[in-house]
């Protein structure tokens, strides 16, 4: 599909009102000096967590522990990630490197 330069303006401008309409939309519902209701902040607490689990699931659903490598270089790498994470407390760090080291696995030792 070959967009025309007027379709391609309309669309980021469509796109840039729609991304200023959901940063805007906490600070319209819940104002500066409004509490915030409870089961946002509930949301909030428990969300994260929810998220971090669908995404491990999601990562790890296509691996097959009955032909080789077994699921190994996921399975290091989880390992990595929960390690320096224990360690350091750092997300960026965890996640950054438990993903350079399943890179390096699956690139150089599992080929």
């Amino acid at each position: 599909m070959t967009l025309t330069s007027g379709q391609a303006l309309i669309l980021i401008f469509v796109i840039a009102l729609i991304t200023l309409f959901t940063r805007a939309l906490p600070f319209l519902l819940f104002p500066q000096g409004r509490e915030t209701p409870a089961f946002v902040r509930y949301l909030g607490s428990v969300l994260p967590c929810a998220v971090m689990g669908m995404l491990i699931v999601y990562c790890l659903k296509g691996i097959s522990v009955f032909a080789a490598p077994f699921g190994a270089p996921e399975l290091i790498s989880v390992a990595a990630v929960v390690f320096l994470h224990k360690w350091k407390h750092n997300t960026l760090l965890s996640i950054g490197g438990g993903t350079l080291l399943y890179m390096f696995f699956t690139q150089f030792i599992f080929v």
